[in-house]
């Protein structure tokens, strides 16, 4: 019985690619693919995929931020997320958001498929060129992330993911679809937001947060450093 693939990823090609790998395997059936975040939580709730193939620098709701979404919703689901780039922080933020690989963009055909059946066997997989930097930084005993500002230590990690969406000047409508949540919902997060910040508006909450310097990717109220 073949294992359910979603693929999730803003370039068409890279997904055709992915699909013409696995129909050359037999083991993987793409049963769906989108270019976001939104739709990707979605789909899984409609589609119940083994494996999710998910790119990390998605625009508005991000690749970590997504796998979060869809475990909370979907928590059969098992994530390997894509990226074009191996710093160690994208790597961390990744797996802490439940992924259960991580795989470079410039991987063989094989590493993927590797990293595929490994996961959907209920495994874990890094591309070995990540495996090696993490293993120097274990080394270097330098595995703790980046703390949130002080500035936004009172924030809940809800809160950080709201408020960096409203930094990228995202609506209220457009926040409650990406995050599943109520409209109201989205108001009350910004309003206390707003009164923990001592600001009185969106644009003072933007400041805030580009001056706090927030980063694309936010696990459970760590700030790490972006990569795509």
């Amino acid at each position: 019985m073949p294992f359910n693939v979603l693929l999730v990823d803003d370039h068409k090609i890279l997904r055709d690619g992915i699909k013409a790998i696995l129909r050359v395997d037999g083991d993987f059936v793409v049963v769906g693919e989108t270019d976001n975040g939104t739709d990707a939580v979605q789909f899984c709730k409609k589609l119940n995929p083994d494996v999710v193939v998910m790119d990390i620098g998605l625009q508005g709701l991000n690749g970590v931020e997504a796998t979060t979404e869809i475990l909370r919703h979907s928590p059969g689901a098992k994530v390997i997320i894509l990226s074009m780039y191996d710093d160690e922080h994208s790597v961390v933020s990744a797996i802490r958001s439940g992924a259960r690989a991580f795989v470079l963009k410039k991987a063989s055909d094989c590493d993927l498929v590797d990293a595929l059946r490994t996961v959907a066997k209920g495994g874990f997989y890094l591309s070995p060129q990540v495996s090696e930097k993490l293993l120097v930084r274990i080394q270097r005993g330098d595995m703790e992330p980046k703390p949130v500002p002080a500035m936004l230590d009172g924030l809940s990690p809800r809160e950080l993911q709201v408020l960096r969406l409203v930094a990228e000047g995202k609506t209220s409508k457009e926040i409650a679809v990406m995050l599943d949540l109520g409209m109201q919902t989205v108001r009350s997060y910004r309003k206390t937001m707003m009164k923990k910040l001592s600001v009185n508006n969106v644009a003072g909450l933007t400041q805030l947060a580009l001056s706090a310097g927030i980063t694309r990717f936010k696990v459970n109220g760590n700030a790490f450093g972006a990569g795509a």
